[in-house]
């Protein structure tokens, strides 16, 4: 009788390991909450930030400045800085499989990382609340 209990219970037990907990890449990223802050990159400056423009179109762009200064000349200067850190990792498994590797506890993983940092700095003279002019510059390492 408990040899049959057992059988019965197998199926959905391997079902149930199936249908839960597989879930790739993609989809991890998809669950994680979402910030407010619109991401800035060199195409949204280049796009969105021009000679003559108000102040107030460049904080609806960009968002809120890091700093806000006066340069030498006494122009009102706005400086963004945003750093990034992109992580990746892969991973896969070996060995008698994953039936028997839950059943056994049996598994060799093998797998790498990468870590990458990537920087954003823009610079943005005003005068008379007007952009008078630009600079930027990314890298990444």
């Amino acid at each position: 009788m408990k040899k049959l209990t057992i059988l019965a219970i197998l199926p959905i037990f391997i079902f149930s390991v199936f249908s839960t907990g597989c879930m790739t890449a993609s989809q991890h990223q998809q669950e994680l909450p979402q910030t407010q802050e619109r991401e800035m990159t060199v195409g949204v400056v280049q796009r969105e930030i021009y000679k003559g423009m108000s102040g107030a179109d460049v904080a609806e762009a960009l968002g809120s400045p890091n700093i806000v200064t006066k340069d030498s000349n006494g122009l009102e200067t706005w400086v963004y800085d945003k750093i990034a850190t992109e992580a990746s990792y892969s991973s896969s498994s070996a060995g008698t499989g994953l039936i028997l590797s839950l059943l056994v506890g049996y598994n060799k993983e093998s797998g790498a990382s990468s870590t990458t940092q990537k920087t954003l700095t823009v610079i943005i003279k005003f005068k008379d609340n007007i952009v008078d002019s630009f600079s930027y510059h990314s890298s990444k390492f």
